[in-house]
């Protein structure tokens, strides 16, 4: 199936692993030009070489979203860069799960903030494009209370009411928003292997809560925020797509 995303034009936060380097390389894939942000300059050149290897028109900055001004700038130099900004997804979360007002205040200006303004910034290219989207990565945890449902749950839950509120109010100018809640996702360095490996407990807690007998992949969550991205789903916003193989038990009405 032809998506209709060649050609289009993409941010996404957090863009160098797990998740977010997923939706980075299916959006690539379906031919759309893909600028992606992550804090270390390092996994930023090794992930723009490899992707530019396989012919996918990538680019890339090290920077900290917690800082408005430096991810102010690098939507307008991308916006400009590239002629415009189709489609918007904030992926990048603090992971400041615990006690604490320090993981407070980390979960507001990085899971919720750096949405919020990072919108903001795009919003004049959204409106001057013809299929505009915006995406927030948010999780089952703010849809449900489990181990994070400090700061972590409730940010979370915010991101989707922001959406939610983004897709009425902004319907009229024919931009798209949505959210995407994952459930346990494994990967390389994720957060999932470090409990596997450093409390076994806890892993093994999780794991027999998912009924298909296995964590989520990157991959499984990047199909659902390129999906939503997609033209295609142009009647689709203000939702919260949740990718959790029914670990979750509520009924979302």
């Amino acid at each position: 199936m032809d998506l209709q995303l060649t050609g289009r034009k993409a941010l996404v936060t957090g863009g160098t692993r797990g998740i977010g380097a997923a939706i980075v390389e299916m959006l690539a894939a379906e031919g759309v030009r893909v600028a992606f942000c992550a804090r270390s300059e390092e996994e930023i050149l090794a992930r723009v070489d490899l992707l530019g290897g396989k012919g996918y028109d990538v680019a890339g900055r090290a920077l900290d979203v917690g800082d408005g001004e430096a991810l102010a700038a690098w939507v307008a130099d991308e916006a400009a860069e590239a002629g415009g900004i189709d489609i918007v997804v904030a992926n990048v979360s603090a992971l400041a799960i615990g006690p604490g007002e320090e993981n407070w205040k980390a979960s507001f200006e990085v899971d919720l903030m750096h949405t919020v303004r990072m919108v903001e910034a795009a919003m004049p290219h959204l409106e001057a494009s013809d299929a505009a989207s915006v995406i927030a990565v948010s999780s089952v945890s703010g849809r449900e209370i489990d181990f994070a449902d400090g700061s972590y749950g409730v940010m979370k839950a915010a991101l989707v009411h922001y959406v939610s509120g983004l897709a009425l109010d902004l319907a009229p100018k024919g931009i798209r928003a949505n959210a995407v809640s994952p459930g346990n996702t494994y990967f390389d360095g994720g957060v999932w292997q470090g409990i596997e490996q450093g409390n076994p407990e806890l892993w093994s807690t999780a794991l027999g809560l998912n009924p298909t007998g296995r964590m989520g992949t990157p991959e499984e969550v990047a199909y659902a925020v390129v999906m939503l991205a997609s033209p295609l789903a142009s009647r689709i916003s203000g939702t919260n797509l949740v990718v959790d193989g029914a670990l979750t038990r509520g009924v979302q009405l």
